[in-house]
């Protein structure tokens, strides 16, 4: 079952609505042009997870696209709205995604926004593991490493709702014997998946552990699964990194993981065909952290 609720210059902190009936207009830009921006939080263990870290790089996404967004004050009334609503049918304490989307709206009109809150499998969620883990393909994002800065305009790490080239990889992925893609630069820099954040782990001749993540200055998104699993690798005395990371880092890893918001984190077994390992014991650190920490 899924939850609506919009926030509107009547109702600021969100007014339940149908999600099964039409709410949009035809001509509000996010159906016409992907003019908006979005964040998916996780319920779980009976809080929002990580909700100011997402409040804050939804605003971010907003500076980057001039975008005027609700207050935080409001789109918190509006989650709890619409959380309240969810557990009244599904029992409470059930786990659930929320998804805020800010959208701007009808030419000439302020712009739209709304929480939907649906329900989450967890099963299938964290179902991969370092025996059943994610064959990934490395796609070329079609750019080199200093687009970002060279190009501020390509929106480079904002939270877009501008999404058909990530779906287009996913599907890429998909029809060639592979569960999900890694995003790499022209000049051969790692950088994200399509739905998700990059770690890798290493583990030294001495047995001392480092996580690592793409650097930012690429233009990847900020991801807070991605900072949540840094708190948990520093909490288990495991060393921090941030790139350049290339393929060749990726292949030659103890450990290769994709993190988002739901699925956590998720094994990745196979690069391109080759099969890459994962560390039991690494993937258990990283996996009961990260749900600890909720």
């Amino acid at each position: 079952m899924s939850v609506a609720v919009f926030l509107t210059p009547q109702h600021p902190d969100g007014v339940e609505v149908d999600p099964t009936r039409p709410q949009l207009l035809v001509t509000d830009q996010s159906a016409t042009r992907g003019d908006g921006v979005f964040e998916t939080l996780l319920y779980r263990h009976g809080r929002i997870r990580e909700e100011e870290a997402h409040l804050r790089r939804l605003a971010g996404s907003a500076t980057a696209l001039d975008l005027p967004l609700p207050e935080a004050s409001h789109w918190r009334a509006a989650m709890q709205l619409a959380l309240g609503r969810f557990h009244e049918s599904a029992g409470e304490g059930a786990e659930a995604s929320i998804r805020l989307t800010a959208s701007r709206g009808v030419p000439g009109e302020s712009g739209t926004f709304w929480v939907l809150v649906s329900a989450v499998s967890r099963s299938a969620a964290t179902a991969h593991g370092p025996s059943d883990g994610l064959r990934v393909v490395l796609l070329d994002r079609g750019y080199d490493a200093a687009a970002a800065d060279r190009a501020p305009w390509l929106l480079a790490g904002a939270k877009t709702l501008s999404y058909a080239i990530n779906m287009a990889a996913q599907r890429w992925a998909q029809s060639h014997d592979a569960d999900d893609a890694i995003f790499v630069t022209s000049d051969g820099r790692v950088l994200e998946g399509p739905t998700s954040s990059v770690l890798i782990a290493r583990r030294s001749a001495t047995g001392e552990v480092t996580l690592l993540t793409p650097e930012l200055e690429t233009g990847i998104l900020a991801g807070t699964t991605q900072a949540a699993a840094f708190e948990v690798a520093a909490a288990a005395g495991w060393k921090l990194g941030y790139g350049p990371l290339t393929p060749a880092d990726l292949l030659a890893a103890d450990g290769v993981w994709l993190v988002s918001s739901v699925r956590l984190a998720a094994a990745v077994t196979s690069i391109d065909g080759v099969s890459v390992p994962c560390d039991p014991e690494l993937h258990r650190v990283l996996v009961e952290g990260l749900d600890a920490a909720l």
